[in-house]
This record gives structure tokens, sequence and C-alpha cells, in this order.
């Protein structure tokens, strides 16, 4: 018997710097892929989606940070809480600014079918150094979809560091769903790194992006295989796609393409890993490299 799954990854603009005409907009969405397509089991968003976000400046209203973050959950949660409950499907919102004991993070939730908030994700890597202001969270995110699989969760810059898909691989992880916000040219990268992560991981690799002023588009679905079952251009759009969890297994169990039975032989190799850690970093090249800044000129 096979574990089929259905994702539609959003592919959107924001209304910008207003989050109730975006949750809207997210709605409108969310409810006519319901109609239309009811065998979608989770809709997906793309990162910061939630609060409208545009471009990281200041806006005219100095408050409209403040305005537009909160505890999580809280009153965003609650009306992303409703929608799933009327869509009843799964619901990964992107991500929003959360704010606890005078910190604000960059999290994403995921939202069951009956509008409970079942995980909750604090980005581990902001953007650094332009993202100075944004807390980093210090927990992986795996949580399970009963009769389907586990799932795991990260966001954008995440997926720059392996050890963050490997981690979640490692959790049980047979999904990674990585909501992003990228207008830069490194998207064409990221692009690589998806089908890196897909590949290392022996899993589905779920890269959702935004378009529009702050968002560079090209959303993207990869198999276990390291196959690219769908990539978008920069358009609104949403890729709909039935996944098979099985196929997870498979590729775990033969091989990827029947050849590489990675993370079974990487359990079984007797290696003890990692094999670097926060004191050997002096000790290795990284101990030749400069602090976390804003490069102001290119002088050494």
């Amino acid at each position: 018997m096979t574990r089929l799954f259905g994702i539609a990854a959003v592919q959107m603009s924001v209304e910008a710097w207003d989050m109730d005409a975006t949750f809207e907009k997210m709605s409108d969405i969310a409810l006519n892929i319901r109609k239309q397509m009811p065998w979608v089991n989770m809709v997906v968003y793309h990162e910061l989606v939630v609060p409208g976000l545009v471009q990281f400046k200041t806006p005219v209203d100095v408050d409209w940070w403040k305005k537009n973050c909160g505890p999580v959950p809280g009153p965003q949660t609650e009306r992303l809480c409703d929608l799933a409950h009327k869509t009843k499907q799964w619901l990964i919102p992107g991500s929003m600014w959360e704010v606890e004991n005078g910190k604000m993070y960059n999290t994403s939730v995921v939202i069951s079918p009956d509008g409970d908030i079942v995980a909750k994700y604090r980005k581990m890597f902001p953007w650094l150094p332009y993202e100075a202001g944004t807390a980093a969270g210090d927990e992986f995110c795996v949580f399970d979809i009963p009769d389907v699989g586990r799932f795991g969760l990260c966001i954008c810059y995440d997926m720059w560091f392996p050890e963050v898909a490997r981690t979640l691989a490692w959790m049980g992880a047979e999904v990674i769903i990585q909501p992003t916000l990228t207008p830069t040219s490194d998207r064409e990268l990221e692009l690589v790194m998806a089908r890196a992560n897909a590949l290392f991981n022996q899993c589905y690799f779920v890269s959702v992006n935004g378009v529009g002023t702050w968002g560079g588009g090209r959303s993207t679905i990869i198999d276990p295989d390291g196959r690219i079952l769908q990539q978008a251009g920069t358009n609104q759009t949403f890729l709909t796609e039935m996944i098979d969890l099985d196929h997870t297994i498979r590729t775990r169990e033969y091989g990827t393409l029947g050849l590489a039975q990675t993370l079974k032989q990487l359990r079984d190799s007797g290696q003890k890993f990692p094999a670097y850690g926060n004191n050997g970093l002096a000790d290795g090249g990284f101990g030749q490299l400069g602090k976390l800044a804003f490069h102001r000129n290119t002088g050494l």
C-alpha cells in the first residue's frame, strides 16, 4: 500500500505591508485549491508571507514591525488555524515574526486539518548579518502525519547548512519542507542545494519561494532520487504534486537510482559525527576567518 500525499506549493506575491490583505489572498488561494483539487492534503506558502513582507527596510509607519509580530500561538495563528479547519487541509503558512521575552524569531507553524498547531519551528540560521535583529532558534522540527509519515521543516537560509537537512533526515523525516524568500541571484545556487539535500538525505525536498518585489520564484519539488518533479518560473502560480512517501523508503533501502545506499552505509559505518565541533574551529581553517559582520570595504 502506497502512502500518497497531495501537496500544493503556493508561489505568490504578498499585498505589500498589509497583513490583513495578504491573509485574505492566502485564504482565497487555499479555498480555491480545496474546491478545485480536493485531493491536496497540504498547502504550503513562502517565508514571511504572513506579515506581507516585501523588503527588509523600514516602512513609512515605523511601528509596522511591532504591529505585525506577536506571540505564537496568538492572534495571527488563530486566523490561520481557522483557515486550516475550514479547508480541512494541513497548512504550513510560510513563516511570521514571533516575539517572546523581548526577542523576535522567524517562526513557522504546522497546522492540522482540525485547526490545531502541531509543530512550531524557529529559523535556526537567520541570514546574518542582514537579519541581525532576529534571534536564532535552537530546536530542529519534525512532525508526523498519521498514516502517512514524518515530515521535517526548515526555513530559507537553513538550507545552506547541510547539517540541518541531515539532522531532520536522521530524525526520520521523509519529506523536508522549506519556505524561503529569495530575490537575489543565488536562487540558482539554492536550486542546486535543494536537489543536493534531496540526494544526500534520500527524501523529498519542497522549496517554496515568493514572487514580486521581494521574491525570485522558481519554487521546486524534488523527489528522493534527486529528480526535479516540478520547478516554477517567476510568475505567481502554485505547484501541485502527489508524492508517495514509500518512494523515500524504496530509495533508502535499494539506493539512489538503485545504486547508492548512502544512509544505511552512514548508519553502519562506525564513524562518529559530527567530525567537527565548536572547540575545534579555531584550530582548523575556520580560525582564519574574520568576525561575522557587515563588510564596509574589500580590505582584509
